[in-house]
Order: C-alpha cells, then sequence, then structure tokens
C-alpha cells in the first residue's frame, strides 16, 4: 500500500478572512499640486525662455529645404538632439513669431569616416521641419 494513500484526511477548512471595505482618495480640485515638482505641465511649459533660444541650432540650408519652402511652406532647422516638437514649435514661435501648424522632427545619424588609418564617425543630429500657417513666412536673409 501506498504511504499517502494510507494518509488520506480531509483537510481543514481555513477560516474566511474579513472582507475590507474600499479606500476611496480624497477628491481633488483640477489643476490641484500633486506634490510632484512640475507634475501635470508639459517639458515644453517648464522651460524658459533663455532655454527655449538655445533650442534651434540654425536653419538647415539645402535644395531640398529650399524647395519645400517655396511649394510647402516648411522650413528645416538644425535643432538640439534632446529637444522634441513641442519644444521646436514653441522656440520657433518665440524667435521669428509666426504661428506653426505642425512640426516633424528627423534624426539623422552621423558617417562613418577615416581619419588617416584610424577610423571615425561623425556626429548624430537632430533637423525639424516646421509647417507655417497660411500667411506665415520666415525670411532668413532679412531682405530690405
Amino acid at each position: 500500500m501506498n504511504a499517502k494513500a494510507a494518509t488520506n484526511k480531509p483537510a481543514a477548512a481555513k477560516p474566511a478572512k474579513p472582507v475590507k471595505a474600499p479606500r476611496k482618495a480624497p477628491a481633488k480640485a483640477k489643476g490641484a499640486p500633486t506634490g510632484k515638482a512640475g507634475a501635470g505641465t508639459s517639458v515644453a511649459a517648464r522651460l524658459s525662455n533663455e532655454k527655449l533660444m538655445s533650442v534651434l541650432v540654425g536653419p538647415h540650408l539645402s535644395e531640398k529645404s529650399s524647395r519645400i519652402a517655396e511649394r510647402l511652406k516648411q522650413f528645416v532647422f538644425k535643432v538640439r538632439s534632446d529637444a522634441g516638437k513641442s519644444d521646436v514649435k514653441r522656440a520657433v514661435e518665440l524667435m521669428f513669431d509666426v504661428q506653426v501648424t505642425a512640426v516633424q522632427v528627423v534624426n539623422c545619424m552621423g558617417k562613418a569616416k577615416r581619419f588617416g588609418r584610424s577610423p571615425g564617425r561623425r556626429q548624430d543630429w537632430k533637423k525639424a521641419y516646421v509647417t507655417l500657417a497660411p500667411g506665415q513666412d520666415i525670411d532668413f536673409l532679412g531682405a530690405e
């Protein structure tokens, strides 16, 4: 006979645990501080004007950028690699006093190059395609 089969005893019923009522969180007013620094506001809203001035590195002038600037009112900028779409939008609106409707951001990978015998690599960078509202324009040359 099997030792396990010989000791088949009914399992003792465990006492049921008391059920606790769910605790409700206190109601908070909208926009009330949550205790976290900057909670409830976007990163772009927290950036000061001084930081926004450093988001745009400069315009990216090429044949493609001048072609889309004429046809689509899109302008291309080199931007900081840690900048997001909302940062770029606020920076362009602040610096050029125009209304931006859309921003597309592209990460450009640096080329692999050789420096003499040793291999090297150019730095990665980011560019942003900024679309302006109808009737808006940016003049980089400042023509009189």
